[in-house]
């Protein structure tokens, strides 16, 4: 009876000594811990990166604490010394890694996709199905451009849905009606396109709306440019004026009224700019040479704008 006591207190002390020594890793670890791993796995993986040295101590433990089906899934980084006790603790908060991605306003979906492609480990047919799955007919304009964080195994319906419920979430703000919120979605598109100023975009706006209650066609060019993407599946980058007369459904030269769809992923300010333009009259805009642009109410201030514009960049020509 003795000497099964002894053993006893011998093997707890033991284990006491394994699980609450600090042991620091030759050099920063990452272990991937998959969804479902059994706790046994988990301390085999642990001991064999150096992140533990007894994974018989770990299972021990981790069944005395009754936390063997209480360890969260994902990347975690073990670049300090800690104790077993302290991992365990770690794995049941799910004190992963955490990833910050940023995903720029103005994208095309197909643009969105090929960027978190690149930037992450899940291969772009994935993040295709991932986008079809949830808009069929790969809906364009209802992801919000953000900087987005995440943690890995990554999953791509859940990062998309995000976006897509962030997006939404701020429209609701704005409108409640269905029909309206995609029509703010559809001006946000051209107003992105349009200026990288925000405070040029309340007035880009109200263009969009002075033109529209006039019933005169928007004439803008990223319009034309979306539809020969849609059409042709790609665009050069140069914008001929042949193009400008080759209908599309998104060629807002030959139609009246906004495009059918966003001809992007708008971003919160243009989202705003588009439920609340400028209160000017503004009819028309051109660059004006400095990154930004020149408003106008009538057609002969634009025109001067317009020849104001020519001038320059003929001036810069010269100076090549």
């Amino acid at each position: 009876m003795m000497t099964c006591l002894i053993a006893a207190l011998a093997a707890a002390g033991w284990l006491y000594s394994r699980v609450t020594s600090l042991h620091a890793p030759l050099a920063a670890v990452e272990a991937m811990i998959p969804p479902g791993a059994a706790s046994a796995r988990i301390a085999r993986q642990l001991e064999q990166q150096g992140v533990i040295t007894s994974s018989l101590a770990m299972r021990l433990w981790f069944r005395l604490q009754g936390a063997d089906h209480n360890l969260k899934s994902g990347l975690y980084r073990f670049d300090k010394a800690d104790s077993i006790n302290g991992i365990m603790q770690r794995l049941q908060r799910g004190d992963v890694m955490h990833f910050e991605l940023t995903v720029p306003e103005g994208l095309r979906n197909d643009e969105v996709l090929q960027l978190l492609a690149a930037e992450t480990d899940v291969p772009l047919q994935q993040w295709h199905n991932a986008l079809v799955s949830l808009l069929p007919g790969k809906a364009e304009g209802r992801l919000l451009p953000e900087t987005w964080e995440y943690t890995k195994p990554l999953d791509p319906a859940r990062f998309l849905r995000t976006m897509m419920q962030a997006q939404q979430k701020l429209l609701a703000t704005l409108a409640t009606d269905a029909a309206e919120q995609q029509r703010l979605r559809i001006i946000a598109s051209v107003i992105e396109k349009e200026t990288a100023l925000d405070r040029e975009r309340p007035l880009v706006s109200a263009a969009i709306h002075n033109r529209l209650k006039k019933g005169m066609p928007l004439q803008m060019d990223p319009t034309v440019i979306y539809g020969i993407y849609r059409t042709k599946g790609a665009f050069s980058g140069n914008i001929h004026r042949t193009d400008l007369t080759t209908d599309t459904p998104w060629n807002t030269y030959t139609r009246k009224g906004l495009p059918p769809t966003p001809i992007c992923n708008p971003g919160k300010a243009s989202l705003l700019a588009a439920a609340a333009p400028a209160a000017v009259d503004y009819l028309y805009f051109v660059a004006d040479g400095s990154g930004g642009h020149a408003f106008a109410a009538t057609l002969a201030e634009h025109e001067r704008n317009v020849r104001k514009w020519v001038k320059l960049e003929e001036k810069r020509s010269h100076e090549k």
